[in-house]
């Protein structure tokens, strides 16, 4: 028996929060609800999605974070999002509930993280973002139990290269077209 590990939970009846439901976010729904899980989250412009059975405005965060046993962090990284999961928020979920940071490490502040898994106010974490990368040898959450560190691998994918030049090669025939181009950042929100 390995020591110092949390034991598996099972997923199925479990209900995933998703914070941050873009395009990531509804891939992610779409497999969590395969495996049996009830999705909930929020959304900038909430409307009804597939696999999703609530999908709220951001101002009902609170109602995804008592909810959830799973609480997975996809937002971008803006002013707005900077310590997004602080103490408040961080008390506001169950106490046997996983954050699963994925989104960027500027949403979880990290010292109200370590005190909260410290003080079994939440089950544990799940990171694979930092704020600084790769995370210092000596920082707490490499040494807290019930935080697990992950070497940021949720970003790379094998067929990245080939997505990225299929869509560039789209948009500049949309360009050329005179058409709207897709996945097209909006400075104003910062993603």
């Amino acid at each position: 028996m390995w020591r110092g590990r949390s034991r598996p939970r099972e997923v199925a009846g479990a209900t995933l929060g998703l914070v941050g439901l873009g395009s990531i976010g509804r891939e992610v729904a779409k497999r969590a609800s395969a495996l049996g899980m009830r999705v909930i989250g929020t959304r900038r412009r909430p409307a009804p999605l597939d696999h999703v059975a609530k999908v709220l405005p951001a101002d009902r965060t609170p109602e995804v974070l008592a909810e959830s046993d799973f609480v997975l962090l996809l937002l971008p990284a803006t002013r707005e999002t900077d310590n997004f999961m602080n103490a408040g928020r961080l008390a506001m979920m169950k106490p046997g509930a996983w954050l699963l940071n994925f989104g960027r490490g500027h949403l979880v502040k990290d010292d109200d993280l370590v005190a909260a898994v410290k003080a079994k106010k939440i089950a544990g974490a799940m990171l694979d973002v930092f704020r600084q990368e790769p995370l210092p040898a000596d920082h707490p959450f490499w040494t807290t139990e019930g935080i697990i560190v992950l070497p940021h691998i949720g970003g790379p994918h094998p067929q990245r290269d080939k997505f990225v030049a299929r869509l560039f090669a789209e948009n500049l025939g949309r360009f050329l077209d005179g058409k709207p181009l897709k996945e097209v950042v909006d400075r104003k929100a910062g993603y």
